[in-house]
């Protein structure tokens, strides 16, 4: 079968690497992917957003499966437009896409349907928004209503700090319209864990938990990033939180979205806090979230094609989803800089991996025959163990040995967990 994979970075490639395992498939295209993959896709210059585009080339070269990765074709409608033209594909529909596209939307269903969740307002005018930041408890969480490339949220430490983030979001526009209308939460407390689910609109069936480090810099200090790197499984996720989630969390969302006419089929992804009052969500995406799939799927021991059928097909519940009781953990080198001004252009050297280690490219082209930077996040490089300790070990010897003159990388990824994992 010829297989197409929408995207370009790491997480692109750590779906791509798992899909080449298939026996069923004989091609797989990435678009419009990057240098970095070239060894695992025949790489096609069509933007992930360019629907008419990917449209095109799945008729013209008769792709028998399209997977559908990042969040913005999604919300614009890939899997739609893929299906009305005959391909089959694993994504939600834009109408079910629409849990990440907008956090109000989001919010509102949580609220209608009971879903544990933080307390929150919506303002569409930044006066009332300022307003209410006057009396609203300190410290508080921003949001951007639409996609923001994972940035758009702002812890607020102080009404200042809030101020700011309102006026840069809807009157400085930082992220263009989707800080049109901004959602003040409640600031949660307590350990943050991710869980990526398949789900084909009835079953949900969840896969190994993680724990991603979102800030730039060690210690968690500086800005958001997109994420510099995650582990698995995430020892806050005891069976116990599991089974609570999937009866308050899980199978209410996926209830919900149905009543709503949105049904959804693809990977949803739990952001969740464990809060002294049990678990929460901090917030939904409509796909495999980046870098947690690069230590999930190398986890994965069920075949990934045979579970994306099953679920673009409704077929999950008849399908096993199995995943090693092994750990991983993925360490991801950025360019100086990133998340704000960075330079590209670097040669890129890459190590040797076995079988348990991968490196995924996230940010990087092919320049006669040399691999060069060409991103924020360059590289995630993973390390499969029987135990954490080993496994983050291994990603940084790893990383140690990857030749990146501009590249740096959080020293401490897996450290949380690991202290978790001892009391």
């Amino acid at each position: 079968m010829k297989v197409m994979v929408v995207g370009s970075g790491g997480r692109e490639h750590a779906i791509i690497k798992k899909l080449k395992l298939s026996n069923e498939i004989d091609e797989i295209f990435a678009l419009p992917g990057n240098g970095g993959m070239a060894e695992d896709a025949t790489l096609v210059n069509v933007g992930a957003k360019d629907i008419e585009g990917l449209v095109k080339f799945a008729t013209e070269n008769s792709i028998d499966f399209a997977v559908v990765a990042p969040d913005d074709p999604l919300v614009l409608g890939a899997v739609d437009a893929l299906n009305e033209a005959g391909i089959e594909c694993f994504g939600p529909k834009a109408n079910a896409a629409i849990i990440e596209g907008s956090k109000v939307f989001s919010k509102n269903l949580m609220k209608k349907y009971n879903i544990p969740t933080a307390q929150y307002e919506v303002f569409s005018d930044m006066e009332t928004a300022l307003d209410y930041i006057k009396t609203a408890p300190i410290p508080t969480v921003i949001k951007a209503d639409g996609l923001a490339l994972g940035k758009g949220v702002i812890i607020a430490q102080t009404r200042e700090e809030a101020e700011d983030a309102i006026r840069s979001m809807m009157q400085d526009k930082v992220f263009g319209d989707s800080g049109s209308n901004v959602v003040v939460e409640e600031f949660l407390t307590g350990p943050e864990v991710s869980v990526l689910a398949f789900t084909d609109g009835n079953v949900v069936k969840p896969m190994i938990s993680s724990m991603d480090h979102k800030r730039a810099f060690d210690n968690d200090e500086g800005l958001n990033t997109g994420g510099m790197g995650t582990v698995a499984p995430n020892p806050y996720y005891t069976s116990a939180v599991a089974e609570e989630c999937m009866e308050k969390i899980f199978l209410p969302t996926i209830r919900a979205m149905k009543a709503e006419g949105r049904e959804f089929r693809g990977c949803l992804y739990f952001g969740l806090m464990i809060t002294p009052n049990g678990p929460k969500v901090i917030e939904y995406n409509c796909r495999f979230g980046d870098p947690e799939t690069q230590v999930v799927l190398p986890l994965l021991e069920s075949d990934l094609f045979t579970v994306m059928k099953a679920t673009a097909r409704g077929e999950l519940d008849k399908t096993e989803v199995k995943f090693s009781d092994k750990s991983a953990c993925c360490v991801i080198l950025a360019s100086k800089g990133y998340p704000v001004k960075y330079e590209s252009g670097f040669e890129l050297t890459l190590p040797e991996t076995d079988a348990d280690s991968e490196i995924f490219v996230a940010g990087a082209k092919l320049d006669g025959g040399k691999l060069l930077s060409a991103g924020g996040r360059v590289l995630g490089v993973t390390a499969i163990a029987d135990d954490l300790k080993t496994a983050v070990e291994n990603a940084y010897t790893l990383t140690d040995k990857v030749g990146f003159e501009n590249g740096f990388c959080r020293r401490d990824i897996g450290q949380r967990a690991l202290k978790a994992e001892v009391k």
